[in-house]
């Protein structure tokens, strides 16, 4: 996309292409209005989809809504257009605007413009929202003003007035919001990648454009600037960046960074070395998220924090909605919401994370990604799996091609709830019900944070049939 530099919008005629569910687009919305901009909202989705945001900006002088389809003028006529990040770039929408020479430019690109305070971005294809939170956490307990927003859900947009110069905006920016801040160019005061790994494929069609879109976060970077990089991650270690380097990982190689040593953790700064137990600081299972420990409590000292900031905004944390996030025990059996995971590779560090017998529900929207590696984690960790949505042919074949994967109960479910009721009439006492599909939702549901309140829901209301009667 071509941006517009920050521009007076009073008066301007400005189309919102994509309203959406999160947020974002009720957010350049209210912000737009607020601006004095002749506002068009336009949304494939119609009305009763879209209720919840559009009732989130009822109060904003919008002067038209073009729901359940797109409409050439308000691209062709607008002085601006403002797309939502999940829009593809070669929509012929866009290419219509470009044409008309009508400049484009997003909710993220609209905030990186206009915000005059710090930033620190994370991005990876697992693991950085938890980073993202991890670090806000941290900054907090240093006393460091700072904000939490991007693709974690909560857009910063509307309180870009109130971001004073010396105040952090803790972003996670996920590769469809890298690919859009490229055109700026925008540059991260400390930016994190967590690691590297194929998704998205359908949206960016091949792997070495979904690289590109994620290595924005460093490819404007200057010598003033910080670089918190995965060591453990080949692809990763190759990124180039102009910034200072600080990395996270399993081995200390003598770098600056944060690292394992022996039943401790080093962190090295600028001539400065300390000795650390965070092991004991890190409240989630799984070695998953002490690997997201090390990179925010990098990026925290990066920015300003200490040791004992670290300690206590990590003693202090507590898993995200949908992550990991233990749900409940009932009937003997504990049962994790993970539908954030939509990803294999967050898959297959959570099946790490327990010890117990894994009753598992898998599966969901095809991205175009090799499911292999996630079958062969499901044949070697889990009791039961029931296979959910439209990758569960595909993913039943290939956990049925591994050797001795005969053992495991396994099931291609219709519904959502046939695969909950089918997992934990599979389950028994002292099982780990485990909701961590691996792929995305829009299959089945509006997004992952759907698919985990429906989790929770069906959580709350079983009952074993021992129970009953």
């Amino acid at each position: 996309m071509d941006f517009a530099p920050a521009i007076d919008l009073s008066g301007k005629c400005v189309t919102v292409m994509g309203l959406g569910r999160f947020g974002g687009g009720t957010a350049v919305v209210r912000f737009l209005a607020s601006r004095g901009a002749r506002v068009t909202v336009t949304d494939l989705l119609n009305e009763d989809d879209l209720a919840e945001s559009l009732a989130g900006v009822a109060d904003c002088p919008v002067e038209a809504y073009h729901l359940g389809g797109h409409i050439e003028d308000d691209f062709i006529d607008a002085d601006l257009v403002v797309v939502n990040p999940a829009v593809l770039p070669t929509n012929p929408f866009l290419d219509r605007a470009r044409e008309y020479g009508v400049p484009l430019t997003s909710e993220m690109a609209l905030f990186w413009q206009f915000h005059a305070g710090r930033t620190l971005a994370v991005t990876g294809s697992n693991g950085k929202s938890t980073t993202t939170a991890m670090t806000h956490a941290i900054l907090q307990a240093a006393g460091l003003p700072c904000r939490l927003g991007g693709n974690i859900g909560r857009s910063l947009l509307p309180e870009v007035d109130e971001i004073a110069a010396n105040e952090w905006s803790v972003l996670e920016l996920s590769s469809f919001q890298l690919e859009d801040l490229d055109r700026l160019p925008a540059s991260p005061n400390v930016a994190v990648v967590t690691n590297f790994s194929p998704n998205h494929l359908d949206w960016h069609g091949c792997l070495s454009a979904y690289r590109r879109a994620k290595q924005t976060i460093l490819r404007w970077q200057t010598p003033d600037d910080a670089a918190v990089l995965n060591q453990d991650d080949a692809d990763v270690r190759e990124w180039p960046t102009f910034g200072r380097t600080l990395w996270f990982g399993s081995k200390d190689a003598g770098r600056d960074g944060v690292f394992e040593s022996g039943d401790q953790h080093v962190l090295r700064l600028e001539a400065r070395e300390e000795m650390f137990p965070l092991a004991d600081w890190v409240p989630l299972p799984g070695r998953h998220n002490l690997q997201n420990a090390m990179a925010a409590a990098c990026a925290a000292v990066a920015a300003g924090a200490d040791l004992d900031a670290v300690r206590r905004g990590l003693e202090s944390y507590r898993a995200l909605p949908h992550r990991l996030e233990r749900v409940g025990q009932i009937a003997g059996r504990t049962f994790y919401n993970d539908s954030l995971a939509t990803t294999p590779e967050s898959t297959m560090v959570a099946l790490e994370a327990f010890s117990q017998p894994i009753v598992l529900l898998v599966g969901g929207y095809d991205k175009q990604i090799d499911l292999a590696p996630l079958a062969d984690a499901v044949a070697r960790r889990v009791k039961t799996a029931a296979l959910m949505g439209q990758t569960a042919e595909a993913l039943g074949c290939l956990v049925e091609s591994v050797p001795d994967s005969e053992r495991l109960a396994m099931r291609e479910c219709a519904t959502f709830e046939e695969a909950f009721h089918w997992a934990v009439d599979h389950s028994d006492p002292g099982d780990v019900v485990l909701l961590s599909p691996g792929c995305a939702s829009y299959d089945w549901f509006h997004n992952y944070a759907e698919r985990g309140r429906r989790f929770i829901d069906l959580v709350q209301a079983w009952r074993p049939a021992m129970a009953e009667g």
